[in-house]
């Protein structure tokens, strides 16, 4: 059995350029050309995972198949090449010295001394190469997060300059850079990029493949430029300038010939054909909207760009089934109250409450969730946002107005939602909560039925409390219905209202599962439900 190949992105100048997005966009190009590719993200943060990070620092927590807390790039990763990742594909500094000292701590080092040298690098390739030992994937592309030159980035990069020793042709560096444009001068300079693949071979590294990020398309001479001074051919300057939309970059990266590049680099005959004809569909679609819609968006981190990424992606996949553009209307929680109420979601035509944790914001999504109920627009709650769904009908229409969870009031008087039994007795806080793909059985008189098209199925999860079976009864006598129960334990993992045009919460975290190729049937239902709410018609 052959070991896949393995491609490095690696990250100058500053962080957020996007090195996610080129390694999926590249990812995506690749399987068009008929291979089969993964990725994964190494983060130097000394977390084990983002589990417990907050969103206003990391962004989204995005949740693997398997149960994995991960970094949101993997969301793209899965969006753009429709390929599952898992516990191996998001690898910590955390995740690497916990390993090391453990096996220290067993006396598995047989009394040597520990060092970064080899014990944490030769970790760091182990992980790195466990899933190109699968014997899945002709390529794993590894992105490296933070910037070359960062202090905790050392450790990755040589375990980079070691394998790129052991493993020749078989691997290969994109640097990802910026080059600026100072506008004072009218001029994109290059220096950056020079000092930033400097800083790379003062650590042993040399890129083969150099990415620039700019805002106005590189002529031949600054390619020219870049190439003398960074050791490659100008073949292997890459433009990736400013889109208006990710999904763009796999189309750009197509027309730079960066795949045909990699196979180049990697000794790799590369087939004369590639088919990326479903990308470019969707981005037809995309571009070519034949109607528009506004969605309110209801959560505590509205604010940040990241903090619902998966959510937006998953919108603009419904959007496009439905061949709509969908306008998202940022609400923050905390700030809704009945004086603003009508303010904030008068004339949209579809409301999202998100997920979350905490009391912060939450009288805000009931109040919204309200809204929806009360003036039949369509409602779409998830995971927190469905727990707020169940407390609000308790409220106002079961009449229990003491109505919680026992997340945020333990002493409530009709605890509708509560600490599921399996964590009772957990004191951790990191890797603990109901996390991964469970199954759902869905009743076949459901709305949710029509649009799985099937009764069983699998979503995945990031949560702690439940819907508290107690009340299961008088819920469902009075129109707010469990149609999606989780049969192992009996946990109500969808509810539905009836007499409303789409009133649906969920338990799980449906926009995980949410790709290009697939996207998820419960917001292309969802955008169906807008779009007949906005112009009156099926």
């Amino acid at each position: 059995m052959q070991e896949a190949k393995y491609i490095f992105v690696t990250g100058g100048v500053t962080s957020s350029l996007g090195k996610g997005i080129i390694s999926a966009s590249l990812a995506k190009l690749l399987q068009g050309r008929g291979f089969s590719v993964t990725i994964q993200k190494l983060d130097p943060y000394i977390n084990v995972d983002p589990g417990t990070l907050n969103p206003y620092e990391h962004g989204e927590c995005y949740v693997t198949e398997d149960g994995a807390e991960t970094d949101l790039d993997l969301g793209h990763y899965e969006r753009f090449s429709n390929t599952p990742t898992s516990q191996a594909n998001n690898v910590t500094t955390g995740r690497i010295y916990q390993h090391v000292i453990n096996m220290e701590r067993r006396g598995e080092y047989l009394g040597t001394t520990v060092q970064v040298i080899p014990h944490i690098t030769d970790e760091i390739k182990r992980c790195i190469r466990l899933l190109g030992q699968t014997g899945k994937f002709d390529f794993v592309i590894t992105e490296i997060g933070g910037t070359v030159g960062d202090i905790e980035s050392f450790p990755f990069i040589e375990a980079i300059r070691q394998m790129r020793w052991e493993l020749g042709k078989n691997c290969a560096v994109i640097h990802l850079t910026l080059v600026p444009y100072l506008s004072a001068a009218g001029e994109l300079k290059t220096k950056p990029t020079q000092h930033s693949v400097k800083t790379m071979l003062e650590q042993g590294v040399q890129p083969d493949i150099i990415v620039c990020r700019t805002e106005h398309h590189l002529n031949a001479a600054i390619k020219n430029k870049i190439a003398q001074f960074c050791n490659v051919g100008s073949n292997s300057v890459i433009e990736s300038i400013d889109a208006d939309s990710i999904y763009d970059v796999p189309v750009l990266m197509l027309q730079e010939k960066l795949d045909v590049e990699v196979l180049n680099k990697t000794n790799t005959p590369c087939p004369e054909k590639i088919d990326i004809s479903n990308w470019l569909n969707f981005l037809l679609k995309l571009k070519n909207p034949k109607a528009a819609v506004t969605i309110a968006l209801v959560g505590k981190y509205v604010e940040l760009k990241d903090a619902y990424k998966s959510i937006h992606e998953s919108l603009i996949h419904a959007g496009v089934v439905n061949e709509c553009s969908v306008k998202v209307k940022h609400v923050h929680s905390e700030n809704l109250n009945r004086s603003n109420l009508i303010e904030n979601l008068e004339g949209v035509s579809g409301i999202i409450v998100a997920p979350g944790f905490g009391s912060r914001g939450i009288e805000g999504k009931i109040l919204a969730i309200e809204y929806a109920r009360v003036n039949k627009v369509p409602f779409f709650g998830i995971c927190l946002g469905m727990q707020c769904a169940v407390i609000e009908f308790a409220r106002n229409v079961l009449g229990m107005k003491d109505a919680h969870s026992t997340e945020m009031n333990p002493e409530s008087g009709f605890p509708v939602i509560d600490l599921m039994k399996s964590q009772r007795s957990v004191n951790d806080l990191g890797g603990t909560m109901r996390l991964g793909a469970y199954p759902c059985q869905i009743d076949t008189n459901s709305k949710v039925f029509k649009l799985y098209g099937e009764k069983n199925v699998s979503e995945r999860h990031r949560h702690r409390f439940e819907f508290n079976n107690i009340y299961r009864e008088i819920f469902t006598q009075n129109g707010l219905k469990p149609v999606g129960i989780y049969p192992a334990e009996d946990l109500v993992e969808i509810v539905e209202l009836d007499n409303h045009p789409w009133f649906i919460g969920v338990q799980f975290h449906p926009e995980y599962k949410s790709t290009v190729a697939n996207p998820h049937p419960l917001f292309s239902g969802f955008i169906h439900a807008v779009l007949n709410h906005a112009f009156g018609q099926d």
